[in-house]
Order: structure tokens, then sequence, then C-alpha cells
């Protein structure tokens, strides 16, 4: 038997500065891990969907860390690739407060899934049965080698009849804008939904309209895909935004509700999200449904500290029918 959701990328130890201090001034870090694609199959495994992950790490204890993070919450990490002579990626991350904006340090070159190739992957097996399979565009950004590798999966995932969702999730530190839209047009003939913002859609495939749902209309038209998800972010301040989620199918629109977050962590927020939409495409089978189950998810998943979505569907669900609960302690 296939899995619901397998999802391909890099996963980093993330190291963040404590209690809001600065780079400069830190004496200590908190150690997590991070990455996409296993934000998400970490999600849907909360959610009680069969999730895998795979990816290639350095082997060695930081490596470890990593896998063990993912395994912590039921993900089967059994296929991940192991490097003896390669190291994990690492980001750090610093805390702010406005005016000053949260910051983020990269270090990930020549890491171990930098050096990944076709033909490593068993892809034909793992993907066997298999419901979808998710990636973003931060994958192919990581080297030629990882580009080639993650067209190699889309295109087997399309020959398996599994779905394919992949987030943009536009990185320039890793890509100039020319190679991101050459191969994710090429890679659009395999996706079949979508995950985007409106910046990343314009800087990425250059399509801008009116309106999300004009923007949404024509990336849908020329590429066919199933479903397109936009997710919609204002940023008063760095502690305090607006969420909400829309998709676009067949010529229909699907919203979810606004919500008003108090941002403790965002980054995993659009992953979480990204999750949340796939539970509601699969298990729910009503797009509208898995609107509204990604929205409220991420809109849960930024109260929460770290990447990963210690998020539980009955939150998810009690949220959504908009149960009052007020702010008090529950007891």
């Amino acid at each position: 038997m296939g899995y619901d959701v397998v999802t391909f990328g890099e996963v980093m130890l993330r190291l963040s500065p404590p209690d809001f201090m600065r780079f400069e001034n830190t004496v200590s870090y908190n150690a997590n891990a991070g990455g996409a694609e296993m934000n998400v199959a970490v999600a849907c495994a909360r959610l009680g969907l069969k999730s895998a992950y795979v990816t290639k790490l350095g082997d060695n204890s930081v490596g470890h860390f990593i896998r063990n993070k993912a395994r912590e919450h039921g993900v089967d990490t059994s296929h991940i690739l192991w490097d003896p002579d390669s190291r994990c990626g690492i980001y750090f991350v610093e805390f702010g407060a406005a005016p000053r904006t949260n910051r983020v340090i990269y270090d990930r070159k020549q890491s171990a899934i930098s050096k990944i190739t076709p033909g490593e992957v068993p892809w034909g097996d793992i993907l066997k049965g298999t419901k979808l399979f998710h990636t973003s565009g931060i994958t192919p950004a990581l080297s030629e080698s990882c580009a080639r590798a993650t067209e190699e999966v889309l295109k087997t995932a399309k020959e398996q009849g599994c779905k394919v969702s992949y987030d943009v999730n536009y990185r320039g530190k890793l890509w100039t804008t020319d190679e991101a839209r050459k191969f994710t047009e090429l890679a659009s003939k395999y996706i079949d939904i979508l995950i985007t913002t409106e910046e990343d859609t314009k800087v990425v495939y250059g399509i801008e309209g009116k309106d999300y749902e004009e923007v949404a209309q024509k990336l849908t038209d020329k590429f066919g895909f199933e479903a397109v998800v936009i997710t919609l972010r204002e940023t008063p301040s760095v502690w305090h935004n607006k969420w909400s989620v829309f998709a676009y199918s067949d010529g229909k629109v699907y919203r979810s509700p606004t919500y008003d977050i108090e941002v403790v962590d965002r980054l995993g927020g659009g992953d979480s999200c990204s999750a949340g939409f796939i539970y509601g495409y699969l298990k729910l089978k009503d797009l509208q449904k898995a609107v509204e189950f990604g929205s409220a998810f991420s809109a849960l998943k930024h109260s929460v500290p770290g990447d990963l979505a210690f998020v539980y569907r009955e939150e998810v669900e009690k949220l959504i029918k908009g149960r009052k609960r007020g702010l008090r302690i529950e007891r």
C-alpha cells in the first residue's frame, strides 16, 4: 500500500538566538530542524495522513538530529539517503519586533542534498500507490543536479498517476529570476496543484492581473492546473498579521475567512497551509473545506515556535467551526 503523501527537499539545522537577541549579542542558540518539504510531511502526519519524506543528509549527529525530528511525528524517514562525506545545511533566524523585522542567514552551500543526482532515489518504488507528491521551488534551486533530480521525480509521479502539488517558494538567494522561470514553466506540465503567492507568481511566471482571481485564472489557462492556491498575508506589524487563503479551480473561487494572528513564529506557516489544503483535498475531497482547513491550520501554526506545526487536527476543526473559547486558560 502506498503513502498518502511523499515530499522531497532539503531540511536544515535551524539555530535561533533566544529572547529576541541579535546574532551579535547572543551567547546560545535554540536548535530545531526546518525545511519546507519536511514541514509539510510532518504537518500531514499530524493530521493522520501516511507521509514519507525523502532527502539526502550528512551521515553524522546533525543529520541524525534532523531525521529524528521528522520521525517523532510519525513521518517515514526510511527513504533518506546518507552521505558520510557531506554536511547538512544550516540556517540562522533572528527574531525581531517592529520596526526591526526577522532576519535569516543561510549556510547551506555544498550540503548533501545539493549533490543528489537523478537515479539515486528509487522513485518508482516509493511512489507506487502514493496519492500525492509534494515539493517546492527551493529544491531545484539548490543545484543543477537537484533540478534534474526534481524533474525526474515530477515525471515519475505523473507516470505513476500520482497527484503533484508544488509550492513556488521563490528564493532569490538561490537562483535568478530567469533560472526560476525556465525550470518552473517546464515543471508546470507535471503539476496538478500550484501553491503560490501574488509576489512569487509575478517574479517566477511573469503573470499579473487586476486581482488574485485573474492571476489564478491566467495561470490555469496557460498551464492547465487542477487548482491554484494563493496565500494572502497582510503585515501591519511583525507580530500582527492578517492571513487568508483562496483557491481557483475550474472557473470557481474558494475563499477562507481572514484570521487576525499574533505571530510567534511565521516560518513554516505557508508549509502548514499546504499540508492543511492537501489534507482537505485528499480526505475531505472538497476544495472549499480544503481552503478553510489550510488557512486555519496555518493560523494556528503561527502561534507555535519552530518550523514544525505542533498543532492538533481537533484544534483546527474547532477554529473552523468558530468556537469562541476566548483567551482563558484551558483546564
